[in-house]
């Protein structure tokens, strides 16, 4: 798909902002196997492709002599090449043959991790965003939800299953593991980790509407201390500041409808949850870098950054927008 690539005119560095041309590369056990076996094949085209070519070049080249030039020898001759039919039919057969047996191993090498995940995150698509709802089987934590950023542990397989709230979406983190459709009505699971920390870029591969170049999302990876301590912040609720009395107001008034804060009595499922909006680093599933002038700009005119989604541009007055941002900034 050549839409995906449009995301690509948001980053810029690999541990910065994670951008898809790395794909050519990896970063983890669920990657690494497609990753060289997509080499393979590719080099395995280019060689037919050189071998077909010179062929061709060949039999350009060759050059038949004239009717009345011909004697019995040569018709021989000319009729006697099938045996280099069978011969490259037989080098093909041992070729596909190589190649399948390659595709099923590296299939099974990648169809489940070393060892069983501790943590399972359930990631939803919508158009177009992406729910991350933590669930920690192991230890009987409750989950947390965010949006359109995944942390997990450096070096720990982790558990992720794909559902879809609308049409069919694809699951991707290109350094990380290969894709994975979400079909609504469908479970489908994967699972990915992270050889060493950073910022990789995820992005929906499966073509899904208007937006479908701007539904990206990162996952982060980080060590176990760092991971537990985002994890134990995640999962507080908010404390009301009785400073932006009037923007919280207008969160529940404007907002509340689609977008939930935990601690608070917006409680929205359609929308991102933003208890904790700005301990993200981007906005708009990777539209825009979260800044407080972007967040504005993303709630005046959705429409123009993101034509067709579903958030309608919001007006505001210079006071409500001031109000509002104060508000949203105590999302912490």
């Amino acid at each position: 798909m050549i839409a995906p690539l449009v995301a690509l005119v948001y980053q810029t560095n690999v541990r910065a902002d994670a951008p898809l041309n790395y794909f050519l590369h990896a970063d983890g056990p669920a990657a690494t196997p497609t990753m060289r076996l997509g080499w393979a094949l590719a080099a395995l085209a280019v060689v037919v492709a050189l071998i077909v070519t010179g062929l061709l070049v060949a039999a350009i080249m060759h050059r038949r002599p004239p009717p009345a030039e011909r004697d019995a020898a040569h018709l021989q001759a000319e009729g006697g090449g099938m045996h280099w039919v069978w011969i490259g039919t037989s080098i093909s057969s041992v070729a596909l043959f190589v190649t399948l047996a390659y595709v099923l191993v590296t299939l099974e090498t990648v169809a489940s991790p070393r060892k069983a995940p501790e943590l399972t995150i359930a990631v939803t698509a919508y158009d177009w965003w992406w729910k991350i709802d933590y669930v920690r089987t192991n230890s009987g934590e409750a989950g947390v939800i965010t949006a359109n950023e995944i942390h997990i542990p450096v070096g720990e397989p982790v558990k992720i299953e794909l559902r879809s709230a609308d049409v069919v979406h694809a699951f991707w983190v290109p350094r990380l593991a290969g894709k994975t459709q979400t079909i609504p009505g469908v479970v489908n699971e994967q699972w990915i980790e992270a050889d060493r920390a950073g910022v990789y870029r995820g992005q929906c591969s499966q073509f899904c509407g208007a937006q479908h170049a701007h539904m990206a999302f990162e996952v982060i990876a980080e060590s176990r201390p760092q991971f537990d301590a985002w994890y134990a912040a995640q999962a507080l609720p908010h404390v009301a500041d009785a400073s932006v009395n009037a923007g919280a107001k207008l969160f529940l008034d404007r907002c509340a409808g689609c977008h939930a804060v935990r601690g608070s009595d917006a409680s929205g499922t359609q929308a991102p949850d933003l208890t904790h909006l700005n301990s993200r680093r981007l906005i708009a599933a990777g539209a825009l870098p979260n800044t407080a002038s972007n967040q504005l700009d993303w709630i005046r005119h959705t429409q123009r950054i993101k034509p067709d989604a579903l958030m309608p541009s919001i007006a505001l007055s210079a006071s409500d927008a001031a109000a509002l941002s104060a508000y949203l900034r105590t999302l912490q």
